[in-house]
């Protein structure tokens, strides 16, 4: 058992003694709603006292000494089943504070940031998770509601704020950016401007859908994303998202653009060169020109080699031979593709 002093939204402050058994939470006794911080802190000591009556606690003896040092000692003691229980969340708001995302003014925010962290649930299990867990009452309506909120009013914050923080991490730089979708369904055939069916990487093809594109720096720390029209193809996706970004956060070109093959077309790498940036994406062997297959067949299969080749526009072509690989992968994967990553490069050294 502990003592738990909650504040409330009318300011009063409730001291209530609540024990812990099976993940739930139970209130024992309710010692009343104090108005001032003086109030609280008496009826505080006297849930102490009653839980030390109560379940057989008794106090330590520090030799009679009194003062500073002794009160802080039993401050700690009587307050490590609240430590050990809240323990998480005390961590996480101290990581959540230093980011910096206690700027957005909404505290459900930061619960659900919290949860999300902890126990990955649906909305519905958040609800429930906050109230076992940490003893928060969270409504399910608040929560809908304000995912609205925060996409309308608060998303360039929420993202100005993971910008801020990364660049803080890398020296004041972005680093290496990295980009990619996926593909996010509803249970509906129902259409708007925004959800369209169209290739689905859940195999939803009946469903309406939309695109999601993430940035991210190395790390996996994130920088920003979009939502696209269901029926757009992925691979036009990337350059409006890159050029959005670097606008908004008035970045230069002191980043890397990493991406894998499958948004690698002649129009985004066409793009991609022209607007000056450095980049790295997968390449597909088999999109080669006969002579670029050639070379790479007549290269020497050691395992980890790596081997360059560089073209006439300045691009360099890093390629490395992969001796072992898991099984599935081995039969999945035939001819020269089997054992071989392809990576384009552009004004950026390995």
């Amino acid at each position: 058992m502990f003592v738990r002093k909650k504040t409330n939204r009318s300011g009063t402050i409730s001291v209530v003694v609540v024990s812990k058994a099976h993940g739930k939470f139970t209130e024992v006794k309710k010692f009343g709603v104090a108005k001032s911080e003086e109030e609280a802190d008496e009826m505080f000591r006297k849930a102490q006292s009653w839980i030390h009556t109560h379940d057989g606690q008794q106090e330590l003896d520090f030799e009679d000494r009194k003062g500073k040092e002794v009160e802080e000692t039993e401050r700690f003691l009587g307050n490590i089943d609240n430590v050990l229980i809240n323990g998480t969340q005390l961590l996480l708001d101290q990581v959540y504070d230093s980011i910096g995302f206690n700027r957005i003014p909404d505290e459900i925010l930061r619960h659900l940031v919290i949860a999300r962290v902890s126990q990955p649930r649906s909305k519905l299990a958040t609800v429930d998770y906050l109230k076992s867990y940490y003893d928060e009452d969270v409504d399910l309506n608040h929560i809908y509601r304000y995912m609205d909120k925060l996409y309308n009013t608060q998303m360039e914050l929420a993202q100005q704020i993971s910008v801020e923080h990364t660049r803080k991490l890398f020296g004041g730089k972005i680093g290496l950016m990295f980009y990619d979708v996926t593909t996010l369904y509803f249970e509906t055939a129902q259409t708007d401007v925004l959800r369209e069916p169209g290739f689905s990487k859940d195999g939803k093809t009946a469903e309406s859908q939309v695109i999601l594109g993430l940035l991210v720096s190395e790390g996996g720390y994130p920088l920003s994303y979009s939502l696209f029209n269901g029926s757009q193809y992925e691979g036009f996706t990337m350059i409006p998202m890159i050029d959005d970004f670097k606008q908004r956060f008035n970045l230069g070109k002191d980043f890397v653009v990493v991406a894998d093959s499958g948004l690698m077309n002649k129009n985004n790498v066409t793009l991609l060169r022209e607007a000056g940036y450095n980049y790295i994406l997968g390449a597909r062997i088999k999109s080669e020109s006969a002579s670029v297959k050639q070379w790479i067949l007549s290269l020497e299969k050691v395992d980890k080699a790596c081997y360059n080749y560089k073209r006439e526009n300045g691009e360099r072509l890093i390629l490395i031979w992969v001796a072992h690989l898991r099984s599935q992968d081995y039969h999945n994967i035939s001819g020269i593709r089997r054992c071989m990553m392809v990576i384009v490069i552009n004004n950026y050294i390995l």
